[in-house]
């Protein structure tokens, strides 16, 4: 029994754990290149950051709207209207 568990060992039949001298790395780092920024980055940032504002500016109107609408509302007591 022995000598069979020594050729499972020198055969590589035991699953060893994972060698480190196999592994990469996935990132690369490159140096910021600040003389010619992407124009495609630069444009959607800041169009992104115009839609959401114009999106935020237009809700604030709507929201202010049945706000005062809502006011109107609570002053009108007439009982003949209902």
């Amino acid at each position: 029994m022995a000598a069979g568990l020594r050729a499972v060992k020198r055969w590589g039949l035991v699953a060893a754990a994972p060698r480190l001298a196999f592994t990469r790395s996935a990132s690369v780092v490159k140096k910021a290149n600040n003389g010619q920024p992407s124009w495609l980055g630069v444009g959607m940032a800041f169009g992104t950051s115009a839609a959401v504002w114009a999106f935020l500016i237009k809700e604030h109107n709507e929201d202010v709207m049945e706000y005062e609408k809502r006011k109107q509302e609570r002053r009108h007591k007439c009982t003949g209207c209902s």
